[in-house]
């Protein structure tokens, strides 16, 4: 310890203000080197250097305090005489104790910081900001202390560090950082906070600017509720500085060069943020209002969206240029949008190759009670920092109305201090900030820009806000919150109390404030558009997303999916070259010799390999291929292998991605273990890019269910609410195989429920080229609708579930495939119809019983039901009297209530279809093998012989 007291005291570095905060420093840098400032660091490892090896170890202890004031004592010539003078007495403790309350400031000062404009709740008293806490009294507060790492003069009076940390952490901008473990983010948030001790330099043409825009927020929602009385529009009332702060981020990020803002958010605030933002024109909000909405001809079989449901895209002008505003349609699942928005932006980042996210930023807008309660934002957080979702780092605002729909209180509506917490997982920075405090949004927004784009991070912005009207409009708030709502019809709008602050400062008069008022409220009586100017007829723009080539196209375009023999064949061995000296797994080597044998056509194609030829022939002509799930490089089932370890140094390798220089992009993500945000993410990818083949793999089908509100919300009326056309394709894994309620159905009933109007494809390939063909047909074929493909477990391997190389060197998808032995129609008693794994259990039954008077026949595509090829498949067989449905889910499951109308419109006079199957269940499959078996045995013997139970087949009556 010796060495150490020498080296600071011969530096200068100790005296008696100084000495227990360096000793203070010492003990952690031994517990926990990382933990201290890196400039202190270096001073104690040039220690370390210059020790000789028989020197003990140092440990953390405390005893040597009194060897630091000893030589305090003795160095205290290198002080001030009055710092000498008034810090002799415990001169290191009062040093030490002054950092403490710094530190104190740093933590916790966003507990006691005027966020709130209506001082809902009693300001806490915090101890670690009370300089009694730390033993410092009202006589030291003129005394001269070491501001440590505070962004001030070395040297100031306690009572001049208190003001700055007060201003600094106490007033309008409360700041959360410390949780932060990068030392760099923590130096960089905390000089710009204490730098400009939490303030905006502002001209008074800013200032005047500020008062218009909350001018614009306020009168928009005044108009509004005044000519459409009693209608939900979702007000911002309470929370209008959300304009000013969405102006300063837009004209920020432009002067920062960025190019493209895509916004997520729910619906409040959102008809203000579409006419006072983005600039569409008051008149076709008054006409949505209205009822008077011209439907374009294009759009004449759209359902369409509430008003305040619907996206928009504009172009604004910025100090940098213009920039492209994308907001996001948004049902009324709250949070939900969030991975939609970040897949998108990945998308364009993509388009404009924009691999760090400066170009493209992504703004999401949330409420405090969805912020913290909804689960989606969380798995979106969790994404933020992988590698094939992260997009540069999101800007989050929380409109916090400081209450949830109908909740009384906030300890009801979370568990933990602040809505924001949630976002702490990912070490993002949360600014708290006083809606009514303009200036300090506007300080906190370009900080928290500047935060996202330095270090391509996650930044939140609280806007402490309250929420002037119920719910909706039509909502009485006083009946659940009488308080709250006493303080808010008693407080002034944020418009009048910024007016009023500029008034008291001479910054502008009072009949210039009410001008501005008036003159927005004939503005918008006239339908003028008060944005900033937006721009049209831009040229030499990038690319941007263009769907028109597949509008209009019919789903059954005839195309051909073949691929030369020889092109798979030089496929085949640019998929299987490996990096010099790579080692496989035995089960992969073998894998992969049979995989050349397929390739050559010495042996019958598989699942894994027939798939991997698929991306192989659509990345061999350029065209990119996105695949994403839980497992997906390896495939749940151990079939796809499209990533690969090295067994020795377990380096992963993904050969799709090294076909050839001119080939298109192949990324496998083995994703986070999540659903919702992860299908949401790649649905968002999606519609922004229609030339990429986008799959999200489930690990089992039925974990779609965790996706649900994407699957309903977005994939499958997306196109029918707002015209949005996406090209998504789902793999659900999905057949009975005695494994439980579980992992069995992908439930195929649900997704057929939702078809109409052809908003999406639902197929079920039984064979490796059927589904070659049918990745194929989905990027070559002009149409472009979501897919939904059942795809099989046991069948990745089964011996009969094969495909002969010929079969993808020529032909389609077919839709409906035909009885494959030779049987005699005219000797057919029994016609079966089944879709999936079923087919090959009861075709190897037939074959295994020797029965030639059952034509088996597969439906391939079940939406859009393929009503041609089925009614020439009942035509091949006109004496045949029992038709039949087979398959291996419940009744009440799988496809029989959504396709049985489809026999009875087809079927000759007279007839009628057979429903063969399991009976309805409650749940998907029985737990117990025997029993399932047993159900299993049954159903084949059911449909073979035509012996079924007719209580379960009652007459479809006529559609």
């Amino acid at each position: 310890m010796s060495a150490i007291l020498e080296f600071f005291s011969s530096s200068g570095a100790l005296n008696g203000d100084n000495a227990a905060f360096i000793e203070d420093l010492y003990e952690r840098y031994l517990a926990d080197p990382e933990s201290i400032d890196l400039a202190w660091r270096v001073r104690f490892e040039q220690l370390a250097a210059n020790a000789t090896p028989s020197t003990t170890p140092d440990i953390p202890h405390r005893p040597i305090r009194d060897n630091f004031l000893r030589l305090a004592q003795e160095s205290r010539s290198l002080a001030s005489a009055s710092t000498v003078e008034h810090l002799a007495p415990g001169a290191a403790e009062k040093q030490s104790a002054v950092l403490a309350l710094i530190t104190g400031y740093r933590y916790r000062g966003h507990q006691v910081a005027n966020l709130d404009p209506i001082k809902l709740r009693d300001t806490p008293h915090i101890v670690d900001l009370d300089p009694a806490y730390h033993n410092l009294e009202h006589h030291d507060f003129d005394l001269v202390f070491h501001t440590g790492s505070l962004y001030a003069p070395d040297r100031m009076t306690l009572r001049e560090i208190i003001a700055i940390v007060e201003q600094t952490y106490c007033g309008s901008v409360g700041s959360e950082y410390l949780h932060i473990t990068n030392t760099q983010e923590r130096r960089w948030i905390q000089k710009r906070l204490e730098g400009y001790r939490a303030t905006p330099e502002l001209e008074t043409a800013d200032r005047h600017w500020l008062l218009k825009l909350l001018t614009a927020a306020e009168g928009f929602e005044t108009y509004l509720h005044q000519r459409f009385v009693g209608q939900k529009r979702f007000s911002l009332e309470g929370g209008e500085a959300l304009i000013p702060l969405l102006d300063e981020l837009i004209q920020r990020a432009g002067r920062k060069g960025q190019q493209e803002i895509v916004i997520g958010m729910a619906h409040r605030g959102r008809l203000n943020v579409l006419t006072n933002i983005f600039g569409k024109p008051p008149t076709d909000i008054f006409d949505e209002f209205e009822g008077r909405v011209e439907v374009r001809a294009e759009c004449r079989q759209l359902a369409g969206d509430v008003k305040y449901h619907m996206g928009f895209a504009t172009d604004i002008d910025t100090p940098g240029g213009s920039v492209h505003l994308v907001l996001g349609f948004n049902p009324s699942h709250l949070e939900i949008i969030n991975p939609v928005i970040e897949g998108s932006v990945r998308a364009r980042q993509r388009r404009r190759l924009d691999r760090t996210g400066d170009q493209v930023l992504p703004v999401l807008i949330h409420g405090d009670a969805a912020f913290a309660g909804q689960g989606v934002v969380m798995e979106t957080l969790q994404l933020s920092q992988t590698r094939s979702y992260n997009t540069g780092g999101t800007v989050h605002i929380v409109i916090n109305n400081q209450i949830g729909f109908t909740t009384s209180h906030p300890l009801d509506a979370r568990s933990s201090a602040y809505c924001t917490d949630v976002g702490k997982l990912v070490a993002a920075p949360v600014f708290h900030v006083n809606g009514d405090d303009p200036e300090a949004v506007i300080f906190v927004t370009r900080m928290a820009l500047d935060f996202r784009n330095q270090f391509h991070k996650d930044v939140i912005i609280d806007l402490v806000c309250y929420r002037r009207l119920g719910h909706n409009e039509a909502d009485e708030p006083a009946v659940t919150q009488p308080m709250m709502y006493q303080k808010i019809r008693n407080h002034p709008t944020p418009r009048t109390v910024y007016a009023e602050r500029l008034i008291a400062a001479g910054l502008i008069d009072r009949s210039a404030a009410d001008v501005l008022l008036t003159n927005y409220r004939d503005a918008i009586a006239q339908g003028v558009v008060i944005a900033r100017p937006v721009l049209h007829g831009l040229k030499n723009q990038p690319p941007r997303v263009d769907w028109s080539f597949c509008r209009g196209m019919p789903w059954n375009q005839e195309i051909d999916t073949g691929v030369a023999r020889e092109q798979l064949r030089a496929l085949t061995e640019m998929m299987l070259r490996l990096p010099e000296g790579f080692a496989l797994h035995p089960r992969v080597e073998k894998l992969w010799e049979e995989r050349r044998r397929m390739g050559q056509g010495d042996q019958l194609l598989n699942w894994g390999m027939a798939e991997n030829l698929a991306y192989a022939s659509l990345l061999d002509s350029g065209i990119a291929v996105r695949l994403s799930g839980q497992d997906v490089g390896r495939g749940t089932f151990v079939h796809r292998h499209a990533k690969i370890h090295d067994q020795n140094n377990g380096v992963s390798y993904t050969p799709l991605q090294h076909l050839h220089d001119q080939q298109g992009a192949f990324i496998a993500i083995d994703s986070i273990l999540s659903e919702e945000a992860v299908l949401g993410y790649e649905y968002g990818f999606a519609t922004a890019e229609p030339d990429a083949l986008t799959l999200w793999e489930a690990q089992f089908g039925d974990f779609a269910n965790g996706a649900q509100v994407v699957i309903d919300q977005f994939i499958t009326s997306g196109g029918s609410k707002w015209g949005l056309d996406c090209g998504l394709v789902m793999l659900l894994p999905h057949g009975l195989e005695g494994q439980g309620a579980e992992h069995s159905s992908a439930r195929l009933e649900r997704f057929l429920q939702l078809c109409a109007d052809h908003n999406i494809q639902v197929c079920v390939p039984t064979t490796p080229a059927q589904m070659f063909h049918l990745l194929r047909r989905q990027m070559l074929r002009h149409y472009r609708k979501p897919l939904i493909v059942m795809t099989p477990k046991s069948l990745l391997r089964h011996r009969i579930a094969v495909s002969a190389l010929d079969e993808l060197v020529s032909g389609q998808f077919q839709t409906v495939i035909q009885e494959v032995d030779a049987l005699d129609p005219a000797g057919i008693e029994r016609l079966i119809f089944c879709c999936g794994k079923v087919y090959f259990d009861l075709l190897e039954a037939r074959r295994a019983r020797g029965l030639t008077n059952v034509a088996i026949v597969r439906i391939e595509q079940l939406y859009p039901f393929p009503k041609e090829a089925f009614a020439a498949v009942i035509a091949q067989y006109p004496t045949t009297e029992q038709i039949i449905w087979c398959q291996e889910e419940a009744q009440n499951q799988g496809a029989w209530d959504q396709i049985k109308h489809r026999f009875h419109h087809l079927m000759q006079a007279g007839k009628r279809p057979y429903y063969v199957g399991r009976p309805a269940s409650a749940a998907p499959a029985v737990g117990h093998r025997a029993v399932h078996l047993e159900q299993h045995e049954r159903l084949l013997d059911e449909a073979l012989t035509g012996h079924f139970n007719l209580n379960m087949n009652q007459r479809i009556p006529p559609q």
